[in-house]
């Protein structure tokens, strides 16, 4: 897959800006400030409508402005694709695919595919299990864009049951509130362990991928290990009717609990994604080089199960090269010498090795030049 074309008004700080991208490598070159993330982050939206640095759309419209928009272009296998999104403040986006609206805004998640590399990465290392989560889920709906639909029933499922827990106020549930409640584990245990199911195959496809690029990162032969960790899933399995008793019997088993606190205590939203190095958890353990190198083999482990898949999702480097010391920035670059688009963000292009920079942008005060 490749990017052809980007074009956003009103998009953060970008009044107005069109750029044409080439095969191979991109690399947009621009001081701090002049806005080479809003970029990416337009880009990541078109593919998953969803923004990789904020939760809310608010923060996408520009200053005073009523609404914002953004239109790529990709191609694959020769057909070409146009995914178009304007995102109002106050009402519903609209999404268009090749100049048609859609019906289901989720219906475009996945036609374009990229994978995003950036230094809040590090937060899969070191941050809370949320941001492992993520990047778990937003790898499964890349591979499969229908599990957008069983993660929004999910939370769907997730924020209702807590509402009727937070409103019996530690009181106990009236037959109405129970027969309710009774609904509402049903679609948390169906949606549930559908998403899990996922997870776990997730996991078992990119870790192998993970302990390959692991090492030829760090240049040793540490061994890094990712593992499903939860509470309530005492038995691994890739059983969906195990993984549903087992999240039954968990909500059961905590049931008083659960309407003490007005909180869905198990499920896949408390779930986490454990990696070791060297038998010890990385968040805790690792250094900030063998960190960067444990972020670096996650994020290329989803690309490279995605090219397994089908075809190479443009890949996106995030001014990450001045974040990562000489020897893990050359091994990267030997690791996709032969991607079939690369964009790289830098304020710096020094930073960047000469044989990849290929086509350069500069940014200047809200304007885009090729050098």
């Amino acid at each position: 897959m490749k990017i052809s074309a980007l074009g956003l008004a009103n998009f953060r700080s970008h009044e107005l800006l069109q750029l044409d991208l080439a095969d191979g490598t991109t690399s947009i070159v621009g001081r701090n400030g002049l806005g080479k993330t809003n970029i990416i982050e337009a880009i990541h939206y078109s593919a998953t409508l969803d923004s990789h640095r904020v939760t809310q759309d608010a923060p996408l419209i520009r200053h005073d402005c009523a609404s914002a928009f953004l239109e790529v272009t990709a191609q694959k296998h020769g057909r070409v694709a146009k995914v178009a999104v304007t995102i109002n403040r106050d009402k519903a986006n609209v999404v268009e695919l090749n100049g048609s609206p859609v019906r289901r805004p989720r219906d475009v998640v996945g036609v374009i595919q990229v994978v995003v590399f950036s230094p809040e990465d590090l937060d899969l290392v070191k941050n809370e299990p949320a941001v492992r989560r993520r990047f778990l889920d937003d790898f499964l709906m890349l591979q499969s864009p229908r599990m957008a639909d069983i993660k929004q029933d999910y939370e769907r499922a997730l924020k209702q049951r807590n509402s009727l827990l937070k409103s019996a106020g530690r009181r106990a549930l009236s037959e109405t509130a129970r027969n309710t409640l009774v609904a509402w584990d049903e679609q948390l245990i169906k949606y549930g362990a559908e998403l899990v199911l996922a997870r776990l195959k997730a996991i078992e496809a990119l870790l192998p991928h993970v302990q390959e690029f692991g090492n030829v990162i760090s240049d040793t032969t540490e061994p890094i290990m990712a593992s499903y960790q939860s509470s309530w899933l005492t038995e691994p399995t890739q059983s969906l009717a195990s993984i549903s008793e087992q999240l039954r019997d968990a909500l059961a088993a905590r049931h008083s609990e659960e309407v003490d606190r007005g909180l869905t205590l198990s499920g896949p939203h408390r779930d986490d994604l454990a990696l070791e190095l060297n038998n010890a958890p990385v968040r805790n353990y690792a250094s900030h080089g063998q960190s960067w190198s444990v972020a670096i083999a996650l994020r290329m482990a989803t690309f490279e199960v995605l090219r397994e898949h089908d075809s190479d999702p443009v890949l996106i480097l995030d001014d990450v090269f001045a974040e990562l010391d000489a020897k893990r920035r050359a091994r990267l670059v030997a690791t996709i010498a032969d991607v079939e688009q690369t964009i790289i963000t830098v304020a710096d292009i020094q930073d960047v090795p000469a044989d990849l920079a290929g086509v350069q942008y500069w940014l200047d005060d809200g304007a885009a030049h090729v050098k």
